[in-house]
């Protein structure tokens, strides 16, 4: 099991360079360049400090420093120039890693909405919204540290360690087997206190987004929880999700808050015993075994202090990334899980194009004619194209949800071009899942769905949609003037269009009552109007884009019966000449439906007219009369 973290972890890593990589193909690997070559630089001063040292212990005994003044003068000058060379790669690295951290973040904002933009609808409906916003603020957060701190703090400590440990090496072997058993028992101790605070860091990420998911989940009902007198409810609920959170964050710091002071002490410890062992081997006269060939004297051991000290210092900086690099590694790994997530599949190859008619024929045009047509390519090369009316049909439709919970049983039911059909029944019924198949949210499990009698699953998705208009319950309105909301529905569509649409279903009068008419800016899902306005809008967002199919989804019932009326009066415009399949809890607004269909658990047991039902005197005629109410 841990094997496989580790391989995941490292996969993950290995991953994320190479989308860094491919973002900054060269600004990349010079930030790389620049950060060794200034880690390098950072570990030479030992080397002239023993050069120095070696000279002033020469001329210790005589005195005369005239022939070395000159020696020692190079070397520092020598000295000054790697570090003013030092400082230049470490301006040049840490301006382009700014660029490079926030323009990787950008990148992968970029890539995370637009994958979102391919999810089919399931993904939403199965996922904490706060969640999902999560993966945008604090798993985007970890990603910064991780690029900008602990990936450039790692690779100086690592080359740095490497460096020093070479020279300790080329000049003295014993005194760098003493440092090497400080070292192993510092990594013993980083593993195992390390390891501990990277578990509970990667649940703390998990926790924050529930968190988070919750909190959006409340703010969203607060007028329920106010309502209903749930607040204490809500805040023992609150605090137990925060509790938990308290707790993974409390044990990963109290591991991360350890390791650095032991760490450090271990660090002093080393640093004495190598002092210690250093003076020994002075006094015993112990030959020095080293690549340099050199003897064991004070220009080695007073330099290998001070790289004891640069050593141990770079390995308890790379302990101290480890929190922020296990952080970055959960914020990655949930990163990628949703860039990873199966977008929504298409396999639909009829599109919708403009055509115009010549002696009965459909000829496919680029411009504008208002008359739509579906291209047909078949497998022979031959093209066929169908004109588009809106005739809607269903053949023997089986759906489910979940695998064993059928929603749908053997639903059979055609609209013809310009016929309203309304469906009745308890919630639940299926209803609503009728219409999510006909957009192929939802893909159905057995049985057709044909379009002017050409199978769903062969029209693109997004053609299929352009050609349906829904209105539905809960309106959504986005930032912006009440002009775009409406021009939502057809982008390309003039001022003149959305003005029309508005007066088409009645919204027109209010709208030029607003302090800037189309233009007043609306926020926060059009908080500052009522639940009839709002609705209004998405209605005529709905008529602007004009299609030949509107799914009406209980379009009506957050709307007050005068403003029911003004409303049903421009829906009556908008639906005439259309194919229209209506959803609604109040039967009024059902009666002059040319088809009613009632649902119930999945299964249509009466279809007529009005007056049909009624004198069936079966389920629709007991909810008509209130013998029998809709749950």
């Amino acid at each position: 099991m841990k094997t496989n973290q580790i391989k995941s972890k490292k996969s993950i890593i290995i991953r994320l360079f190479k989308t860094i990589l491919e973002f900054y193909p060269v600004m990349f690997p010079a930030v790389i360049i620049f950060i060794i070559f200034n880690a390098i630089i950072s570990s030479i001063p030992a080397v002239f400090m023993q050069n120095i040292i070696a000279l002033v212990e020469q001329n210790w005994q005589t005195g005369d420093w005239n022939g070395v003044k000159g020696k020692i003068l190079s070397l520092v000058a020598v000295l000054a120039i790697f570090y003013v060379l030092s400082l230049a790669s470490g301006f040049a690295y840490n301006q382009m890693m700014a660029i490079l951290t926030q323009g990787t973040l950008k990148k992968f904002r970029i890539k995370m909405f637009n994958k979102m933009q391919t999810l089919p609808i399931k993904y939403v409906d199965t996922n904490n919204h706060g969640d999902i916003m999560s993966y945008y603020t604090n798993d985007i957060d970890t990603l910064r540290q991780l690029i900008s701190q602990s990936f450039p703090q790692l690779l100086v400590s690592g080359i740095t360690v490497m460096t020093v440990f070479g020279i300790m090496i080329y000049y003295c072997l014993w005194l760098t087997l003493v440092v090497i058993v400080g070292v192993i028992i510092m990594l013993f101790v980083t593993k195992k206190v390390g390891g501990g605070s990277a578990k509970y860091f990667i649940k703390q990420q998990k926790a924050l987004g529930h968190l988070e998911g919750f909190i959006e989940e409340m703010m969203n009902g607060q007028k329920v929880i106010k309502v209903f007198c749930h607040e204490e409810e809500s805040k023992a609920d609150f605090d137990k999700i925060n509790d938990s959170l308290f707790n993974d964050s409390r044990a990963a710091n109290q591991y991360a808050n350890i390791l650095g002071p032991i760490l450090n002490n271990i660090g002093n410890i080393l640093y004495v015993f190598v002092a210690i062992t250093g003076g020994i081997l002075l006094i015993t006269d112990v030959p020095n075994v080293s690549i340099s060939g050199l003897a064991m004297g004070i220009s080695i051991v007073v330099p290998f202090l001070n790289m004891t000290k640069q050593f141990v210092g770079n390995i308890n900086q790379v302990s101290h990334q480890i929190n922020a690099v296990v952080m970055g590694i959960a914020g990655a790994q949930r990163i990628y899980d949703l860039i990873d997530e199966e977008p929504e599949q298409d396999e639909g190859y009829v599109t919708l194009v403009n055509v115009r008619e010549e002696n009965g024929q459909l000829i496919e045009c680029k411009e504008r004619t208002g008359i739509w047509a579906w291209k047909h390519p078949h497998g022979d090369g031959s093209v066929t194209y169908t004109k588009l009316t809106g005739d809607v049909r269903l053949f023997n439709v089986d759906f489910e949800y979940e695998p064993g919970k059928t929603i749908l049983h053997d639903v059979s039911l055609y609209a013809k071009p310009g016929q309203k059909v309304a469906f009745v029944g308890a919630t639940g019924a299926g209803k609503t899942t009728i219409t999510n198949l006909l957009n192929r949210f939802y893909d159905i499990a057995d049985g057709k769905i044909r379009y002017d009698g050409i199978n769903i699953n062969k029209i693109k998705k997004s053609d299929l949609r352009r050609a349906i208009g829904i209105v539905l319950q809960d309106t959504n309105l986005f930032t912006g003037t009440v002009m775009d909301n409406i021009r939502y529905g057809k982008l390309d569509a003039t001022d003149e269009e959305c003005i029309a649409a508005a007066k088409l279903v009645g919204a027109d009068d209010f709208i030029t009552r607003l302090p800037n008419g189309y233009h007043t800016m609306l926020t926060e899902n059009g908080a500052n109007l009522s639940q009839g306005q709002r609705q209004l809008i998405s209605i005529a967002r709905a008529a602007v884009a004009d299609p030949p199919v509107m799914i009406l989804d209980e379009a009506t019932s957050s709307i007050d019966t005068r403003t029911e009326a003004i409303v049903q009066r421009g829906m009556d415009a908008l639906m005439h000449g259309r194919t229209v399949f209506v959803i609604a809890h109040r039967l009024s607004t059902v009666k002059n439906s040319d088809v009613i269909i009632v649902l119930d658990h999945g299964r249509i047991i009466e279809r007529g007219n009005h007056e049909e039902l009624i004198a069936q005197k079966g389920q629709y005629y007991q909810l008509y009369t209130g013998a029998f109410e809709l749950e």
